[in-house]
C-alpha cells in the first residue's frame, strides 16, 4: 500500500495540502495515530455522558427549534441517520470533484480533533472515500452557511451511508451503495452525536476559501508581471516604483508589488529609449498607481489567507467536548468569518481585474496608447484588430460588479427562527468564484493585449522579467502567435486565461527567477 502524502492530525493543515489533495485525487491520505488515540479518549468522555442521562443537545435531543424533544435511548442511532437524510436537501448543480475532495478533507481533518468527540471510525470512513476516489453528488446551491454547510455536508454523510449518489468517472450520477460495494467499503452507521458533529461545520464555504485564496495569490502575481508588461508597451515610467515612495507609506501588498515590478523591468531597453526628452510628466493612474491599487489588494488577500489558515484546523462542530468531560454547545459553526473573507476576496479581485482593463483600454485606444496603432492593428480601419478584446474585458468588469455586493450582510432567518441569523456563506463562495474566473480573463486580455504591443516596440526590449513573460506567453501550446492579420480573439483569449489560471503566467514560475518580495 502506498505511503500517504498527507497525514491529518486536526492541528497542521494547510492550503497548499488541501490544494493536492482537491486537485491531485492519485494524492493518498492519511491519520496521525497519536490524534487518532486522542480522540478515541474523547469518545470515551461522550459515551460517558450519555450513559448519565444528561440532556445533552444533539445527543439525546432533536435538533435546531427540536431541540426540547427528549429522545428515547433505544433511538438515538436512528436520530443521528434521520439527521443526515433530512438534512441532505441541497439542490442545483453539482459541485466540482476537486471542491467535494476538498471539502471531504477538511471535514475529516476537523472531526479528528478531540472536541469532536467521534468514533475514529467516522474519520476512517471519510479518508476511505478519498483514497478510494469516491466523490460524493453534492448540490451546489442550499446552504446558509450555519449551523455549518448543513445540506452539502448531509450529501456527504448520504454516501458514507451508502445512500445517494456519487460521481462515476464520467461525471454521471450513480447509486452510493455499488460503488461502496464495488469498493469493498461498508456503510457507516452514525452512532450518537456523530450525525450532528459531521454536518456542524463550515467546510463547504472553507473548502471554497481555500482554493480560492491559492488561485487568488497566483492571479496577484501574474496581474502584477501583466501590469509591468502593459508599462512597457506604454512607454511609461518606473520612477513610482522607487522603493523610497512605498516606504514612507509601508502597506506590505503595496511594498510587495512595486518591488516585483522593479523586478520586471530590470535592464529594460524601452525605458532607456524615452529616458530623455520625454513631454510627459506623468503616466496616468492604472500606471501609475498600480503598486497602491494592487496592494491593497494583495493586502486582503493576505486576510482571507489568515482566516482560512485558522478555519483549516478549527473546531467547527457542535456541541464541543472538552477534557474535563464537559460537553458544551455553542456557536463555533457559523461561517460569518469564512462569508465574510470570501466577499472580500470577491470586492478585491474585482477591483484587479477593473484596474487590469483600463490598460487594456490605453493599449488599444490610439489617443492613449503614446503612439501605438490603433487596436494594436498594423492596419487600422481595414482591420479591427484587438478591439473586441476591450470589449469582452469591459463586460467581465461589469458582471463582476453585479456580483461583488456582499451576500455575507444578506441574512434570512431559518429554522424558525432558532438560526435567526446566518452568513450565506455559500452564495458568498459562488460568486467570489465567478470573480476570480472573470478577473483570470481579463488579466489574460490584458497580456494578450500588452504582448502585442511590444511587437510594436521592436527591436528595442523590454525588461528582463517581462520579457520572460512574454516569451512564456508566446510559447504555449498552442503558440499565441503575434497578430498580423484579423482572426478571432475567442481561441486565443481563452488559451492566455488557461494558463493564467493554472499559474503558467506567473512570474514565480519564469526562468529567471524575478519573483521579489514573496
Amino acid at each position: 500500500m502506498p505511503q500517504p502524502s498527507c497525514v491529518l492530525d486536526g492541528q497542521s493543515l494547510a492550503i497548499e495540502d488541501v490544494v493536492r489533495v482537491a486537485r491531485d485525487p492519485a494524492t493518498r491520505i492519511g491519520v496521525q495515530p497519536e490524534a487518532r488515540r486522542a480522540l478515541l479518549e474523547s469518545r470515551g468522555l461522550v459515551d460517558r455522558a450519555i450513559r448519565s442521562g444528561h440532556t445533552i443537545y444533539g445527543i439525546n435531543t432533536g435538533f435546531g427549534k427540536l431541540a426540547n424533544v427528549r429522545i428515547p435511548p433505544d433511538q438515538l442511532d436512528q436520530l443521528q441517520a434521520n439527521l443526515i437524510r433530512s438534512h441532505a436537501a441541497g439542490i442545483g448543480t453539482p459541485l466540482p470533484p476537486a471542491i467535494v475532495r476538498a471539502v471531504m478533507l477538511l471535514r475529516a481533518n476537523v472531526l479528528l480533533r478531540p472536541t469532536s468527540g467521534v468514533r475514529p471510525e467516522l474519520v476512517d470512513a471519510l479518508v476511505a472515500l478519498l483514497n478510494g476516489g469516491i466523490i460524493p453528488l453534492v448540490p451546489e446551491q442550499g446552504s446558509v452557511g450555519a449551523s455549518g454547510d448543513l445540506a452539502p455536508l448531509s450529501h456527504i454523510g448520504l454516501a458514507l451511508m451508502g445512500e445517494g449518489q456519487v460521481l462515476s468517472r464520467d461525471g454521471t450520477a450513480v447509486p452510493a451503495a455499488g460503488v461502496l460495494t464495488a469498493a469493498k467499503l461498508d456503510p457507516y452507521r452514525f452512532a450518537p452525536k456523530e450525525g450532528l458533529a459531521f454536518i456542524n461545520g463550515t467546510q463547504a464555504q472553507t473548502a471554497l476559501l481555500a482554493l480560492m485564496v491559492h488561485d487568488a495569490n497566483v492571479l496577484w502575481r501574474t496581474a502584477v508581471g501583466a501590469a509591468a508588461m502593459s508599462l512597457e508597451a506604454l512607454r511609461g515610467t518606473p520612477a513610482p516604483l522607487d522603493p523610497r515612495i512605498h516606504l514612507v507609506r509601508p502597506h506590505p501588498g503595496q511594498i510587495r508589488a512595486a518591488a516585483l515590478m522593479r523586478a520586471l523591468l530590470e535592464d529594460s531597453e524601452i525605458r532607456e529609449s524615452h529616458r530623455e526628452n520625454d513631454p510627459r510628466v506623468q503616466d496616468a493612474y492604472s500606471l501609475r498607481c498600480a503598486p497602491q491599487v494592487l496592494g491593497a489588494v494583495a493586502d486582503a488577500i493576505r486576510f482571507a489567507q489568515n482566516t482560512v489558515t485558522v478555519e483549516l484546523n478549527a473546531s467547527t462542530d457542535n456541541p464541543l467536548v472538552f477534557e474535563n468531560g464537559d460537553v458544551i454547545s455553542g456557536g463555533n459553526f457559523h461561517g460569518q468569518p469564512v462569508a465574510q473573507a470570501l466577499d472580500i476576496l470577491a470586492m478585491t479581485l474585482t477591483t484587479l481585474q477593473a484596474i487590469a482593463e483600463r490598460r487594456v483600454e490605453r493599449l488599444v485606444n490610439p489617443d492613449l496608447s503614446q503612439g501605438l496603432p490603433a487596436f494594436l492593428t498594423s492596419d487600422p480601419g481595414l482591420c479591427s484588430g484587438l478591439m473586441m478584446v476591450q470589449i469582452t474585458a469591459a463586460s467581465l468588469v461589469a458582471e463582476s460588479r453585479a456580483l461583488a455586493m456582499p451576500a455575507s450582510i444578506g441574512s434570512i432567518p431559518t429554522d424558525a427562527n432558532q438560526e435567526d441569523f446566518v452568513p450565506m456563506g455559500m452564495a458568498a463562495g459562488y460568486k467570489a468564484g465567478r470573480i476570480l474566473v472573470n478577473a483570470q480573463r481579463v488579466v489574460g486580455a490584458e497580456l494578450l493585449c500588452a504582448a502585442q504591443g511590444l511587437e510594436f516596440l521592436k527591436p528595442l526590449a523590454p525588461g528582463r522579467g517581462v520579457a520572460a513573460l512574454y516569451r512564456r506567453l508566446r510559447g504555449l501550446s498552442p503558440p499565441v502567435l503575434p497578430l498580423t492579420a484579423d482572426r478571432p480573439p475567442a481561441p486565443d483569449l481563452e488559451r492566455v486565461a488557461r494558463a493564467v489560471a493554472q499559474g503558467e503566467l506567473d512570474p514565480e514560475a519564469l526562468e529567471t527567477g524575478v519573483l521579489a518580495g514573496g
